[in-house]
């Protein structure tokens, strides 16, 4: 069964996200800051991160960038997630490592889709 770290700040969006992932067999783990986010993906090795960009502690970015940094997580898929309305928020993700990037509000579906997609590509 996948593992799913998910990292998000907010308590609601993160169990509504941690709940969609269970809903559909996956096994999930929470964080509320990235440095948390940080000793779980070293300690746990998740088989996908979906992370938002703005959290506490150190932001997604950061995250993105010590993960890819870090031969036990580089070749974790992550997913991030923002709520911010400007593409350099993007690009910036993209630019640390971020496999893929959604805007918030996002659809567990799509959630659940791109997750799908990107650990069937890790598998080959």
């Amino acid at each position: 069964m996948p593992l799913v770290l998910v990292v998000e700040d907010d308590p609601e969006t993160r169990r509504y996200y941690a709940d969609a992932f269970s809903r559909v067999g996956f096994e999930t783990h929470q964080a509320h800051n990235g440095l948390q986010a940080l000793q779980k993906a070293f300690e746990l090795r998740p088989s996908l991160i979906l992370t938002d960009i703005a959290v506490p502690g150190i932001d997604g970015i950061e995250l993105l960038r010590r993960l890819r940094a870090d031969e036990r997580t580089a070749s974790i898929p992550v997913i991030a997630i923002t709520g911010y309305d400007d593409r350099q928020y993007v690009d910036r993700a993209r630019g640390a490592g971020a496999s893929h990037v959604l805007a918030k509000p996002c659809d567990s579906e799509s959630l659940i889709n791109e997750a799908r997609q990107l650990l069937a590509a890790s598998l080959r």
